[in-house]
């Protein structure tokens, strides 16, 4: 019985160290989504200024004539894998690299401690990526693009549908899709619409870059919450039951001790 206790008494002590951790990291999540929500939005805002420019453009004939609308035949894809830079958010990492194994014959340049871990050399912070980070991807990707080293690039990242609700999806950034209608303001773009799309692109794919970074760290840190909350519920609700176990054990220790200490005062 005394054995009983003391497991016990052990097994209590250690969820509850677990309590404490799931809680201190569910309390440094909440502390960020509201950072994370304001910087997903600021992207969104700039990528959707980007993208109204590009769409605009890819509109005009003239531009038809670009290679990043035209496209190469190397038949080859690459993905970049936005992931965490670490665990305990639920299945945010696991979506992304399900998602992942859908593109076996793809190259993947991953973002984040998770991916780097999966797929090589990268990235190896999301929470940290910065848009020089996101600059110097561009043009290195725009390059290889042109140079014939893949034919389609799309992200791998997390879609922040709401606090509780995250889901992992693939946005494909190139070719460029031709835009058959454009918005109603009158632009002239100097010298001309070509060499302003061509030139313009590398900034383009880093406003795409940088918006899926941002949305995919907010989903993160809400997914971080949700699991901590989850773990720290499981967790209450396991030291409830032994406690349970614990005063029930104790209270047959007490009971054996008085039986017994009142059979030796009979046999007094």
């Amino acid at each position: 019985m005394g054995a009983d206790i003391k497991a016990l008494r052990t097994r209590i002590k250690s969820v509850d160290s677990t309590l404490h951790l799931t809680t201190a990291m569910g309390f440094v999540a909440a502390s960020k989504i509201r950072r994370a929500t304001d910087a997903m939005n600021r992207s969104r805002q700039y990528s959707k200024a980007v993208s109204s420019i590009v769409r605009q453009l890819t509109a005009s004939p003239e531009c038809r004539k670009s290679p990043y609308i035209k496209g190469n035949q190397s038949g080859k894809t690459k993905l970049i894998v936005i992931a965490g830079d670490r665990g305990l958010a639920g299945g945010y990492n696991a979506n992304v690299f399900r998602l992942a194994r859908q593109f076996p014959d793809a190259e993947f340049v991953p973002i984040g401690k998770r991916a780097c871990e999966r797929f090589g050399s990268g990235f190896i912070t999301s929470e940290g990526f910065s848009l020089r980070d996101g600059a110097q991807l561009s043009k290195e990707l725009c390059r290889e693009y042109l140079e014939g080293d893949f034919s389609r690039l799309g992200i791998i990242y997390t879609k922040a549908i709401s606090v509780m609700t995250q889901e992992a999806a693939v946005k494909w950034v190139l070719p460029l899709e031709v835009s058959e209608k454009t918005d109603p303001v009158g632009t002239v773009f100097e010298p001309d619409e070509l060499t302003i799309l061509n030139t313009a692109i590398p900034e383009y794919l880093n406003g795409k870059l940088i918006g899926c970074v941002r949305e995919s760290f907010c989903a993160e840190v809400a997914a971080r919450r949700m699991a901590m909350d989850s773990a720290g519920k499981n967790a209450q609700t396991m030291i409830d039951d032994l406690q349970l176990q614990y005063n029930r054990a104790r209270q047959g220790a007490i009971t054996q001790e008085i039986t017994e200490i009142v059979a030796g005062s009979g046999d007094d």
